[in-house]
């Protein structure tokens, strides 16, 4: 497992507005830390589906490799999954860019940076 990759998780049991069942997730905790064997590993889930409202908040991720379909990343949607709720991956790594860009909109979502002017 390393950081950029897309595993399938686990995510039920879900509460309220979580996203739940099994689902790629984007592995985001650093290398170092996963090498550790370091339980829960940060994560941001994906879905096949794009609402209008919120696609200023997602990163497509093209069907390529063993992800199926196309994908978008929920940066709103932090998860901290403990290893054993993952099973099958990778099934893909995310380009620089792609990574770049996940990386923007979780500050973004964290209320660290501003979407509108990057450069805050």
């Amino acid at each position: 497992m390393r950081r950029g990759e897309v595993w399938v998780a686990k995510l039920n049991p879900n509460n309220g507005a979580e996203v739940g069942k099994v689902r790629p997730v984007l592995i985001l905790l650093d290398d170092a830390l996963l090498e550790t064997g370091m339980s829960p590993v940060l994560c941001l889930p994906l879905t096949s589906q794009l609402f209008t409202q919120l696609a200023a908040l997602r990163v497509e991720i093209p069907a390529r490799d063993r992800l199926l379909k196309p994908c978008y990343v929920m940066p709103e949607q932090l998860r901290a999954l403990d290893r054993n709720r993952f099973g099958d991956g990778p099934l893909t790594t995310l380009t620089a860019t792609e990574m770049a860009q996940v990386e923007q909109l979780l500050l973004v979502c964290c209320g660290m940076a501003d979407y509108l002017n990057p450069a805050h």
